[in-house]
């Protein structure tokens, strides 16, 4: 196993996580290199520009959200694309050996195509600071070495949801442009310019283990005029070679960024922003984070936690995540039951599933060709809603230069 491989955690056994916690000094082993008996073998899995496309998702949580994150991963699971997951520092070691370990047994297909990994040396989650961002770059870094065809980076939350399976979801990116960045960006900073943009933060976590705070400067700086500030959604969903240039960095732009935005306040709603405006990737942008939110007006910090009242807004809105929910909120089995045709504890059942769906069968511990989708009902409003952001992305108006 390579270094850079070590601070992943594997999808192992009860008995050998056990084994891994008390011999502290090993803190992760690749999830591919792990045998298990009587798994059908994994199908092959085309790639490239004339094959269905493929996805990266980091899938992140916080202390004591494990649960949460198993059960995005099992809505959002696919054996085309690669998952990255992350709970942050402040969770406990026990509670990121349990989330493997779930991991572990949740789905045979994970275990066969070995596409699920757990980062097992993790960074600060809150938004404020620079931790959360060297987060993001960090897995976006593991999932360049960990996988080299997907062609996009998705970002989600515990607390976000899909509303489209992810043959639907294949499906419409499929006839997508592949140069194309899905990025919620303005540079109209407005009153962020003074509470956002100018004040100086020093986020402890980047050289204290127990991040808990972060500290201001009494003075501000004055508003960049080297490169033009975009602000945006930290949602993003980027094309992979966007990522290996930010990653990568083969110009000096994403570097100089990076270390102006290490003492912003929120630099994950501006790097990436910012980056692809002032880069030749500007014109690849679509503004549109493709999320369903619930925003007070004037908007706040966080957007209103959704519940069943939302629902019919929801399955209309043909986009294909929602945030944010509560664990357990009863919408979340409505989704379920509804839209993503889900049983408990088992992955979104797609045209590679092959096994009889009963109440005691799980139809995806069976495959075949993983290469065929089978679009359902909500593919059709995905697809209308993809058309109308892309025709307003190309009707003339850039908004990286407005």
């Amino acid at each position: 196993m390579g270094a850079a491989d070590k601070w992943l955690l594997p999808l192992v056994s009860v008995s050998f996580v056990s084994l891994l916690l008390f011999l502290s000094a090993l803190s992760g082993f690749s999830a591919s290199s792990l045998l298990f008996a009587r798994l059908p073998p994994a199908s092959y899995v085309r790639r490239g520009a004339a094959a269905p496309p493929s996805f990266a998702y980091l899938l992140s949580g916080n202390r004591g959200e494990g649960r949460k994150l198993l059960r995005l991963l099992l809505a959002v699971y696919h054996p085309r694309n690669r998952y990255l997951l992350h709970l942050s520092a402040d969770a406990p070691e026990s509670e990121r050996a349990e989330l493997a370990v779930a991991v572990a047994h949740a789905a045979p297909a994970m275990r066969a195509f070995g596409n699920v990994d757990v980062v097992g040396r993790p960074t600060a989650g809150t938004p404020m600071g620079s931790s959360g961002l060297a987060g993001t770059l960090r897995a976006a870094a593991a999932l360049l070495r960990l996988d080299a065809d997907w062609d996009w980076f998705v970002t989600l939350n515990a607390a976000d949801y899909p509303l489209v399976t992810q043959d639907d979801f294949i499906h419409v990116f499929s006839s997508v442009p592949r140069h194309l960045n899905f990025i919620d960006h303005t540079s109209d900073i407005g009153w962020k310019e003074s509470q956002r943009v100018q004040p100086i933060i020093v986020d402890a976590g980047i050289y204290l283990a127990g991040r808990n705070q972060f500290f201001q400067a009494t003075e501000k700086r004055a508003t960049p005029d080297g490169f033009k500030f975009f602000t945006g959604s930290p949602w993003v969903i980027l094309n992979r070679r966007f990522i290996e240039y930010c990653v990568f960095g083969w110009e000096n732009l994403p570097r100089t960024l990076l270390m102006y935005f290490t003492n912003v306040m929120l630099p994950q709603e501006g790097y990436f922003h910012s980056v692809v405006c002032n880069s030749d990737f500007r014109n690849s942008t679509v503004n549109n984070d493709m999320r369903y939110m619930v925003w007070d007006d004037p908007p706040q910090m966080e957007p209103h936690f959704l519940n069943t009242t939302h629902y019919d807004e929801i399955v209309e809105s043909g986009v294909p995540f929602a945030r944010k929910f509560r664990e357990n909120e009863s919408l979340l089995n409505k989704i379920d039951d509804r839209i993503l045709r889900r049983w408990r504890h088992r992955p979104v059942p797609g045209a590679w599933c092959t096994g009889r769906k009963r109440w005691f069968n799980d139809p995806c511990a069976q495959w075949s060709n993983v290469n065929i989708v089978r679009p359902g009902p909500q593919a059709e409003k995905l697809r209308k809603h993809m058309d109308q952001i892309l025709e307003k992305s190309t009707a003339g108006n850039n908004s990286c230069t407005q």
